[in-house]
């Protein structure tokens, strides 16, 4: 019935009417099969009537495989937090906490972020004072943990803050070839939205996940416009990066200019501004960074170092402070702080032109990141960790053994000694009760029995140590192990990539003038596949000359076209040189070819331009880092490990010296009764002091954070957020610093504590 009403509608209806309702009908139809065979949930039906937000599985798997996993980590913390307890942040601070989330795409609230700020420094701090005064009865820990909860609670509500500016930090590390890009592709085709998606292909995260969301804000219908979603993104970076803003509207000004000439001056001086604005931003930086990194050495390097040296006096003057405070504060709070400059200086760090990691854009190259061995024609790969685990554990196992004798031994004392005076027939190995404390010159293990604390009272006749110089040397072993292991860690994981990486960077630096000659060659009426051949015979013996002829090869053998002979992902070119750059400027080369050989020759001759400029501010912003890079460099590869080592030696003969004197000038009080000199009875009021073994893995550990931290500065200063070059950079400095510092530590302790024998020798004899 309702099919006969239909038609007989459909009779009546003027053709007009039943055009438009055939279309109707169609496009019903077309929507039912669309509905049907893409199975739409009930949340894609909201977001087709305006009822939920737009997001889709492709978006936020993209999102989800380029942001950190840290940020996954908070954002959990932050949700589950908010949960608990939904606080309010101050209403004036919301508009930047949301800033902030936009920038760094974090899927939390301001309400979640206080929460957190809240919630964890009260459990740490509760929890840590509860445990540390009620079991251990200790003071110093119940304040550590109060002080480290308020510390705490400012730095967790500024967390979204930092992360919005290490974001930054890499973006405007990209933007200097964000604009390249869009400039490059709009030469030869005046396209914003394929520009944009072309410098999004091209670059690597965040930029890239930052243009692809100005794309989809587009296809969401966000934005009506490319242009408006564009505009609305560089806001963000209104207060940061003024030039990158000024460059894209320059490219976008250029969209609206009739001449073709008035267009390419527009786009060519878009790229010149960002270069320009660079250097400029680069120079005021240069000039601010000599007084945070000078406070940053005095306050986290040499004054702590120094400050090391009268810590054996005060110990042994106040029996209360041990190791474990020491470590508390050497290797926990101090470079916490160190930390926090080093990022506020690199927090602050212009934009500039770096590198990215290749393995991280190219998945065929993470397998080099692991050892790689071949047995026949299979190759097998072993993760880097697990060499550098066990490397570390052997190490380690060495450094402690002196706890782990002592531990085998019992009650037994067995110990390995060097008497002040020997007699026939004395062995050097002997248990502590066979000899007197007073004879002992040197020892493996220096267990020796408690004074007590104040000496006299609390804890007198405990073994306590070991105080050896034994043990001394082997705690050496700790750091060494340490040192060694997270350097082979960062080496073995970047070792191999980098080696790609330079020798694409060795092209790119020669490739300027072979894209130049390419670019003539082809603007004489030269096929490209015949240009590609008279390059590489001109440049033959250079990089460059190894990839055109691969190129040529191609074509001439396997019987490639030019996009083939280059992108094939088997044999193509490009495998074996993964540069963006290159690979940007190749796929200018196929695209503008397609135009004819005049188009195609103008955007190769530009491109090589535009690379010339970009590595020519790229050495001139070198040149204004280089004096404060080689001062961190310094104090990394020798001021830090040597002086560190020394004071490492003092305070082990000054160990030995009180430790000895104490035991001696004790024994002689005993031995005198009131006839001791009122010296004699103060200086026998010295506590048991810190063991050498101890003292020495802290401060070793000390040196070793201060390695990383100075590293990833060096990297931040000079590279930006290069996270490969600051892989490459912490293995090969890691290694280098830690094997100096045991070396010098060994040689100074060595030297400083024969001195100390001798003086005791003297003391004893006389």
């Amino acid at each position: 019935m309702g099919l006969f009403t239909k038609k007989q509608d459909a009779k009546e209806a003027t053709p007009q009417e039943q055009r438009k309702a055939e279309v109707e009908d169609i496009m019903q139809k077309y929507k039912e099969k669309l509905d049907k065979n893409l199975q739409m949930a009930p949340i894609e039906q909201e977001i087709r009537n305006g009822e939920a937000p737009v997001t889709t599985e492709d978006y936020q798997s993209f999102k989800s495989q380029y942001l950190p996993p840290h940020m996954s980590l908070y954002e959990r913390a932050c949700n589950i937090c908010e949960k608990l307890l939904k606080a309010t942040p101050d209403k004036k601070k919301i508009p930047d906490y949301e800033e902030a989330i936009r920038i760094c795409h974090l899927n939390v609230t301001p309400a979640g972020v206080t929460s957190l700020s809240i919630l964890v420094p009260l459990l740490i701090a509760l929890l840590g004072a509860i445990v540390s005064f009620i079991l251990f009865g200790s003071l110093f820990f119940t304040l550590f943990f109060l002080i480290a909860g308020i510390i705490l609670m400012p730095i967790l509500q500024r967390m979204p803050f930092a992360m919005a500016n290490s974001w930054r930090m890499k973006a405007s590390n990209q933007m200097v070839l964000c604009i390249f890009y869009v400039v490059m592709y709009m030469r030869h085709t005046s396209n914003l939205e394929r520009a944009i998606e072309f410098a999004s292909k091209h670059l690597a995260a965040p930029l890239s996940v930052d243009l692809r969301k100005v794309l989809w804000d587009v296809e969401t219908e966000t934005y009506s416009t490319v242009q408006e979603s564009l505009d609305s993104y560089l806001l963000t970076w209104k207060k940061w990066n003024i030039e990158f803003i000024e460059s894209f509207h320059l490219v976008q000004s250029s969209l609206y200019e009739t001449s073709e000439d008035r267009r390419l001056e527009l786009l060519d001086k878009s790229l010149s501004t960002i270069l320009d604005e660079t250097y400029e931003n680069m120079l005021h930086y240069a000039q601010n960074l000599k007084s945070p990194i000078t406070m940053l050495n005095m306050l986290g390097i040499i004054l702590p170092i120094l400050g090391l040296v009268i810590l054996p006096l005060v110990v042994s003057f106040m029996c209360q402070v041990s190791w474990v405070h020491l470590a508390a504060l050497y290797n926990i709070g101090l470079p916490l702080l160190v930390f926090y400059l080093s990022r506020s200086v690199l927090s602050s760090r212009p934009t500039g032109y770096g590198d990215t990691d290749i393995a991280e854009t190219n998945p065929e190259l993470q397998k080099y990141r692991n050892i790689l061995f071949k047995i026949g024609k299979s190759e097998i790969k072993l993760n880097p960790a697990i060499a550098s685990i066990i490397v570390m554990a052997v190490f380690i196992l060495i450094g402690i053994s002196p706890l782990l004798m002592h531990l085998a031994t019992g009650e037994s004392k067995w110990d390995l000694i060097i008497p002040i005076t020997r007699t026939a027939g004395d062995s050097f190995v002997m248990p502590v009760n066979e000899y007197s404390s007073k004879n002992e010159k040197f020892s493996l293990l220096g267990y020796k029995e408690s004074v007590g604390c104040p000496p006299g009272e609390e804890g007198v006749g405990n073994l306590i140590g070991p105080f050896g110089l034994g043990a001394g040397f082997l705690s050496l072993m700790v750091i060494l192990g340490l040192g060694i292991g997270i350097g082979m860690y960062y080496r073995l994981r970047s070792k191999n990539v980098i080696k790609i990486r330079d020798r694409a960077k060795q092209l790119e630096s020669e490739f300027a003038s072979a894209l130049f000659q390419l670019g003539n060659r082809i603007g004489d009426g030269i096929p490209a596949e015949i240009a590609f051949s008279k390059v590489a015979e001109t440049v033959r013996g250079t990089e460059s000359g190894a990839f055109f002829d691969l190129v040529s090869s191609n074509i001439s053998r396997l019987g490639m076209s030019v996009e083939q002979a280059i992108f094939d992902p088997q044999h193509g070119a490009i495998q074996n040189f993964p540069s963006k750059i290159i690979e940007s400027s190749m796929k200018v080369l196929v695209e503008s070819s397609r135009k004819g050989p005049t188009i195609a020759a103008q955007a190769l001759v530009n491109v090589s331009r535009y690379i010339k400029e970009i590595h020519r501010v790229n050495e001139r912003l070198k040149d204004l880092m280089a004096e404060i890079v080689s001062s961190i460099k310094s104090q990394i590869n020798f001021l830090t490990p040597v002086i560190a080592g020394i004071v490492i030696g003092i305070t082990s003969m000054i160990t030995t010296i009180l430790s000895n004197l104490g035991t001696q000038l004790r024994g002689i009080n005993a031995e005198a009764g009131d006839a001791a000199g009122a010296g004699t009875s103060l200086l026998s009021q010295f506590g048991d002091g810190i063991p050498t073994f101890y003292f020495q893995i802290v401060v070793g550990i000390y040196v070793v954070q201060i390695i990383y931290v100075l590293t990833i500065i060096n990297n931040g200063i000079e590279n930006g957020a290069d996270s490969l070059n600051e892989r490459y950079l912490l293995g090969r400095n890691m290694i280098r610093s830690t094997i100096m510092y045991v070396l010098i530590s060994f040689s100074v302790m060595f030297l400083f504590n024969v001195i100390a024998g001798n003086i005791i020798g003297r003391i004893a004899i006389g």
